[in-house]
């Protein structure tokens, strides 16, 4: 039997320590006793991806912010749809997951924070999202396990009435604001509607072949 290997640890600020795991050529993100990400599980990562790139057809050039690098699944999957002319702007707030993108798990990452029509920024979503009004046809949120913060208590911000707000200036007319959450929550789909977003719940599986937990997506436009 092929034991689980630490390869690496990572302070989230103003949280807790991510621990960077490998089994065989799998590799899990891990906070205390939760899997945060895997990579045999990256069905509803892509599906963030590709669904909401589905909903901006239409739109030219668009301009996609991403918040949460974790394995890239949402990144990758996002360059494979969008045209030479789109812009991606990758938020992440843990230097050390970039690190690993570029060093342990590079093969995984497949290069992708190298294309030309990514940028990166280390730096908090929040902070970006309310610093750039009318910037985004998109934003895909997956800083967290959902809107019950997890890895840190800041990251509630995003998901209150004030952060909706923000990301909604944030977003051009008939942007979408895409968010990935571990579980249902039907208060803060509520607190979308109250916030002026059209919204659809999408219940996707975690692997990319249909199995696994049920993962849910809200896809909230702005009208």
């Amino acid at each position: 039997m092929i034991a689980r290997e630490l390869i690496a640890t990572a302070q989230v600020p103003g949280g807790e320590e991510l621990r960077l795991y490998r089994h065989d050529r799998d590799f899990m993100i891990v906070l205390d006793r939760n899997e945060l990400m895997s990579s045999r599980k990256s069905g509803s990562e892509v599906a963030l991806a590709t669904m909401t790139c589905a909903r901006l057809a239409q739109t030219n050039r668009p301009r996609l912010l991403i918040g949460g690098y974790g394995m890239g699944f949402t990144l990758r999957a996002a360059l494979a749809d969008l045209d030479r002319e789109a812009e991606v702007i990758v938020v992440e707030l843990v230097p050390e997951i970039i690190a690993w993108a570029r060093g342990p798990m590079a093969e995984l990452a497949a290069g992708c924070l190298d294309d030309p029509r990514v940028e990166l920024v280390l730096a908090d979503v929040a902070e970006v999202i309310r610093a750039k009004p009318t910037a985004f046809d998109a934003i895909l949120l997956d800083v967290d396990n959902g809107p019950d913060g997890l890895t840190r208590n800041a990251n509630d911000q995003l998901y209150s009435a004030r952060g909706l707000k923000a990301a909604r200036a944030a977003l051009r007319p008939g942007g979408v604001l895409a968010i990935w959450s571990a579980a249902q929550d039907p208060a803060f789909a509520a607190r979308l509607r109250k916030g002026g977003f059209a919204v659809e719940e999408v219940t996707v599986r975690a692997r990319a072949n249909g199995k696994g937990a049920k993962h849910v997506i809200w896809f909230a436009q702005v009208p």
